[in-house]
């Protein structure tokens, strides 16, 4: 079948499959993780290093000038509208959940520049629900590996996965599937001789015509 196969690869490519971005708290995942809309988890991480040793806390974050988040965060661009967020975020955690991040799905996607592939990524990471979170990464590779179709958009290939992927392993395959499209099945220059599901990659028949 595919999907173990391609199960099976993943497990042996990259058995200790983890979330890139740094965090240490709750709090600090979610603001992480929508900061990582159209940057680098790297970038991400080299900016959040420096803001959450400066403002340790929620009310913190909250209080901040506008203008020193700005500036932390200006590296990974659309830098005004995301300080906006980080201050939004942590007013409404404070205000409506005690500060804690809920297992919440439709509090997580009221909240400023959170959305659905946000959501997913802090709903799996902190309370391990099974939820694949569908990036650039994903959505690639799943198209390539036929476990989607090319006109799907992000909602479908989710609900493609979902239903294809066993509920257990989802979390897990979700973490292979971006780092597996982000080192390996890469948008330029993906390494296919040395890939053992090129015999099932639409991209690699399509190279070797």
């Amino acid at each position: 079948m595919k999907v173990n196969n391609i199960i099976d690869y993943l497990d042996e490519l990259i058995p200790n499959a983890i979330c890139e971005l740094n965090y240490t708290k709750d709090y600090e995942l979610l603001i992480a993780v929508m900061l990582s809309a159209q940057t680098t988890d790297k970038r991400v991480n080299m900016v959040t290093s420096i803001l959450f040793k400066k403002y340790s806390t929620l009310e913190m974050l909250r209080d901040a000038d506008i203008f020193d988040i700005m500036d932390i965060i200006r590296p990974i661009g659309t830098f005004h509208k995301k300080a906006i967020n980080i201050k939004n975020i942590a007013t409404r955690l404070l205000e409506d959940t005690n500060g804690i991040v809920p297992n919440n799905r439709e509090f997580l996607e009221s909240l400023s520049g959170v959305g659905r592939k946000t959501a997913n990524v802090v709903l799996s990471n902190l309370y391990n629900e099974p939820c694949i979170a569908v990036d650039t990464h994903v959505s690639r590779v799943s198209k390539r590996l036929g476990l989607a179709s090319e006109k799907d958009d992000v909602l479908k290939i989710e609900q493609k996965l979902t239903k294809k992927i066993p509920i257990d392993k989802l979390n897990r395959m979700h973490h292979q599937l971006v780092l597996f499209g982000r080192y390996y099945c890469k948008s330029q220059n993906p390494m296919c001789d040395e890939c053992k599901l090129k015999q099932m990659c639409k991209y690699y028949k399509k190279r070797k015509l």
